[in-house]
C-alpha cells in the first residue's frame, strides 16, 4: 500500500476515533500524519493545518511540525514496510503514535528537540522538505530615478536528518517562486512582508501556503 494511500486512511479513521475530548492526541502526531497523506479531508487533517500554519502566522513565528512533540518511541518488529509505518494506539485510554518501519532504531534518539525514533530514512523525506521563509524586503528607486534600493531580512527555517528545526540568514533570491515576492527587473516600489512555508508530501507532491503582514 503506498504511504499516501496509507496516511489519508489513517489520518481520516484512526485519528478520528482519537477525535474525542476524552482522548486527545498530540496535534503534531496529526500534522505528521495529514502532510505525509497530502493533507486529506477530514475535520481531524483541517485542525491540524489549521495550527501548521497558525504557527508561521506573526508572532512568534514557530516550526510549523514539532516533530518532538508526538511521542513515536518506534520498537522493531517484523516488517511489513509501508503498511506498518504509522500505527496508533491508545494504551491505558491515552492516545500516541508508533512509528515502527524496518529501519527505526529500538533505542530514542537522545538529543532533544527532534524525532526520538531514527528518521534518516528517504521516507520521511517528506519531513525534511518543509521550508519556512521570513521575508521582509522594500524596494524603490532613487528620487530622481537613478539607483534602484533594496534592502531585506529574510530568513530560512529547514529541518535536518532527525527532525530538528534550525534558522539561518537568506537571500531574496533563494525565497521559492511559488512566493508572492515579485522580484521583477524594473525598479518599482515593493513593500513586501510575509511567512511562506513550502512542503511535499510522502508522494512528492508541492504545496505551499503564505501568510501577508
Amino acid at each position: 500500500m503506498p504511504l499516501r494511500n496509507l496516511a489519508v486512511g489513517l489520518a481520516t479513521s484512526a485519528l478520528t476515533s482519537l477525535a474525542s475530548p476524552a482522548a486527545a492526541y498530540p496535534v503534531d502526531c496529526a500534522i505528521l500524519l495529514c502532510l505525509a497523506g497530502g493533507w486529506p479531508s477530514s475535520a481531524e487533517c483541517a485542525q491540524a493545518r489549521a495550527v501548521f500554519i497558525r504557527r508561521i502566522t506573526p508572532w512568534p513565528i514557530e516550526p510549523p511540525l514539532q516533530i518532538w512533540n508526538c511521542p513515536m518511541r518506534a520498537s522493531f518488529r517484523a516488517p511489513t514496510a509501508m503498511e506498518r509505518l504509522f500505527e496508533v494506539r491508545a494504551p491505558s485510554g491515552q492516545p500516541f503514535l508508533q512509528v515502527a518501519p524496518p529501519w527505526a532504531s529500538a533505542v530514542p534518539l537522545p538529543v532533544a528537540d527532534q524525532a526520538d525514533i531514527d528518521i534518516s530514512d528517504p521516507a520521511f523525506d517528506f519531513v525534511r522538505s518543509i521550508r519556512v521563509f521570513e521575508i521582509q524586503y522594500i524596494q524603490h528607486a532613487d528620487d530622481d530615478g537613478g539607483a534602484c534600493n533594496r534592502w531585506w531580512t529574510i530568513h530560512e527555517g529547514s529541518y535536518g536528518e532527525q527532525g530538528g528545526y534550525r534558522r539561518r540568514g537568506s537571500t531574496p533570491t533563494a525565497v521559492p517562486e511559488a512566493s508572492d515576492l515579485d522580484l521583477t527587473a524594473d525598479c518599482r516600489s515593493i513593500r513586501h512582508r510575509s511567512v511562506f512555508v513550502e512542503w511535499r508530501d510522502a508522494e512528492g507532491t508541492y504545496g505551499h501556503e503564505e501568510v501577508h503582514y
